[in-house]
């Protein structure tokens, strides 16, 4: 899919990793209200996939969650081990269309804006930019998702580090990676015995 490059002001919250150690208390980097309440709404939206793994038969360890209520040039991609409640890796995600520098959610074709919602991480194949892996929309408002084209890729213009301050390029709808981000989803992906869930949030 194609994607544009622009850039816009914003303010780069951090996010440390969940202590093994101590799984069930999140470590946060300083106590900005946005630093918080990035945490509880991974937690909240963590238990509720690990429910949703355990019933319909997912991967019930590690899920990607995307928060797109966070600027883009923040790493809003989790790798989120649901056994022992913590982050493993953070990467930086595109978004889709956006209306006032602000991500637009929709599930109609051709609207190329991300669609929010629960999506089965499907099988590998080579497109346009290289490897991707096809998406299933489990809720109504990505059950088009499919039909859209909209898989998890990457492209060099996501970068690996937050670009202070500025906001990464944006897709036609696919949640894009930088492509060393995606060499590490793979190893996920490849190596798990039951599908792994995505959830992107607002």
């Amino acid at each position: 899919m194609r994607l544009s490059t622009s850039f816009f002001p914003l303010i780069v919250t951090g996010i440390l990793l969940f202590s093994y150690s101590a799984p069930k208390e999140p470590v946060i980097l300083n106590s900005r209200n946005e630093d918080v309440s990035t945490l509880i709404r991974i937690r909240h939206h963590a238990d509720s996939l690990k429910r949703f793994a355990a019933r319909e038969h997912y991967n019930p360890s590690i899920a990607f969650l995307a928060d797109m209520s966070m600027p883009s040039g923040n790493k809003r991609f989790f790798v989120y081990n649901m056994m022992k409640d913590s982050i493993e890796l953070m990467g930086l995600v595109t978004n889709g269309n956006t209306l006032d520098n602000k991500p637009v959610f929709s599930n109609t074709p051709g609207s190329n804006c991300t669609s929010l919602g629960k999506y089965k991480v499907g099988y590998a194949y080579q497109g346009t930019y290289g490897l991707a892996y096809k998406l299933y929309g489990l809720d109504e408002s990505n059950s088009k998702a499919f039909e859209r084209f909209v898989v998890l890729h990457s492209h060099r213009c996501v970068p690996d580090e937050e670009p202070q301050p500025a906001d990464i390029c944006t897709s036609w709808g696919c949640p894009t990676v930088s492509p060393a981000f995606l060499m590490k989803l793979k190893t996920y992906i490849e190596g798990s015995k039951q599908p792994i869930l995505l959830y992107i949030y607002d």
